[in-house]
């Protein structure tokens, strides 16, 4: 717990009350190694990210280890991790959902824990023998379906809800993925890795770069691909993922095109970019 409070964005002591935490895990220089969902299991606190971050999010922490009596160790050879939108299948188990107060509940050692501001979706974690105890081990679609990870992510896109993967590790900071309006930054909880530049940010009101939600047409679409829309603003995508003959993402976009050349290496994006792109911004369901 004091390990990852000073390295993450959020305040950690909130897991102590039982409370699932969205936070950023930052360079010293501010820029973004990885996007958490931590969750105070009672096996020891879940970190939720993309597996090709595991390891690489991993070193980095180690090395900020030195005397601290932490493990830190990849969870998935243990537990199992499975998403769900109803709660069926968790009541015929005797499971109950969290509260949006608490966020997440424990019973027998599987762990459910609510979905930052998605209050209909929830992450479902214990090892296999608790969930197959409780009738819960195929009753559950499993993150690594791939049916289930597409609409997962496309249900995070509409949530607003970014994710780094290795193509976007270190490009932006917190606050151009808005993690500052999805309650993943305390600015009251002290000093941890990347915080004076979260905070410089945050008080000199220098965000001049933030997360939107879009509709692109059909083409060929990667996370971290430099675009341009027609009004001028540039950026790059965050998530990306078919919907119908379209495509539904998260870019992070510089507020008004001529702000291109003043924030941070926006410059890059936009002369990356090429042509206009013919995308429709789609709303957030919290304001900017």
């Amino acid at each position: 717990m004091n390990f990852l409070q000073g390295q993450v964005s959020n305040d950690t002591r909130q897991l102590e009350q039982g409370r699932s935490l969205f936070a950023a895990y930052s360079t010293p220089q501010g820029r973004v190694l990885a996007l958490m969902h931590l969750i105070p299991h009672s096996g020891g606190i879940v970190a939720l990210l993309p597996c090709e971050l595991v390891s690489p999010t991993m070193e980095a922490l180690r090395k900020y280890v030195l005397r601290s009596k932490v493990k830190i160790e990849d969870a998935g050879q243990t537990l199992r991790i499975a998403g769900t939108r109803n709660m069926s299948a968790l009541k015929r188990a005797g499971v109950a959902a969290p509260t949006l107060n608490t966020g997440y509940v424990e019973h027998d050692g599987i762990g459910v824990a609510a979905v930052n501001r998605d209050p209909e979706r929830y992450w479902v974690l214990g090892t296999t023998e608790a969930l197959a105890e409780r009738g819960l081990a195929d009753d559950l679609p499993q993150a690594q379906a791939v049916e289930f990870e597409r609409d997962w992510r496309l249900a995070d896109i509409r949530a607003g809800l970014p994710q780094i993967y290795l193509s976007t590790r270190e490009t932006f900071v917190a606050q151009m993925l808005n993690l500052d309006l999805l309650d993943g930054i305390s600015f009251s909880k002290g000093c941890y890795t990347g915080q004076e530049i979260i905070a410089r940010t945050q008080h000199l009101g220098r965000i001049k770069r933030r997360l939107y939600r879009l509709q692109l047409p059909p083409g060929e679409w990667r996370i971290g691909q430099p675009l341009r829309l027609a009004d001028g603003r540039s950026g790059r995508l965050v998530e990306v993922v078919r919907s119908g003959d379209a495509f539904e993402a998260l870019a992070v976009l510089t507020a008004a095109a001529s702000t291109a050349a003043v924030d941070g290496n926006a410059g890059d994006d936009e002369s990356a970019a090429g042509a206009s792109t013919a995308a429709v911004e789609l709303p957030l369901p919290y304001e900017l």
